[in-house]
């Protein structure tokens, strides 16, 4: 799994409305937080994306970006976005190219551990979350990233 410190792998997906997001794309100009999360309609991906969606317009205001990741298709994360509102892109990985290029592959290739990564405009892994099981964690970052904007 990338450590912070380490350098982000590109990466270019398919999100829900069929537009190519890639890290290039989304982080030149500000910080992305990029999480990967094992499924959609699930009880805690879910609670995850409507936290991430809760706080969408605090982090887009400091100049950042939200990518969610999943094996799941396109039109899988097009049903979820649209049922409960997502406001960001959610990147479709049913081959787990990226997944696995960022570490967060599941026990023997299972699933997709529950990941967040902070990301500057260089690249560079400059926070990580993992937490199976729990959101709170995750929505921390985000809320740490956007106190660290409203000092600077």
């Amino acid at each position: 799994m990338l450590k912070i410190g380490d350098t982000a792998p590109d990466f270019e997906l398919q999100d829900q409305s069929g537009s190519i997001v890639s890290l290039d794309q989304e982080n030149s100009d500000g910080d992305l937080i990029l999480y990967f999360y094992p499924a959609d309609f699930t009880p805690i991906c879910t609670a995850e994306a409507c936290a991430f969606r809760d706080t969408y317009e605090g982090v887009s205001n400091v100049g950042a970006r939200i990518i969610g990741v999943s094996p799941q298709s396109v039109e899988s994360h097009r049903r979820f976005s649209k049922q409960f509102s997502i406001p960001f892109p959610l990147a479709s990985d049913p081959g787990k190219k990226v997944i696995r290029a960022y570490g967060v592959d599941g026990p023997l290739g299972f699933g997709v551990r529950r990941v967040t990564f902070l990301i500057d405009s260089s690249k560079v892994i400059r926070n990580r979350v993992v937490s199976d099981l729990f959101v709170g964690s995750h929505t921390d970052l985000l809320k740490k990233t956007l106190r660290a904007h409203d000092k600077a």
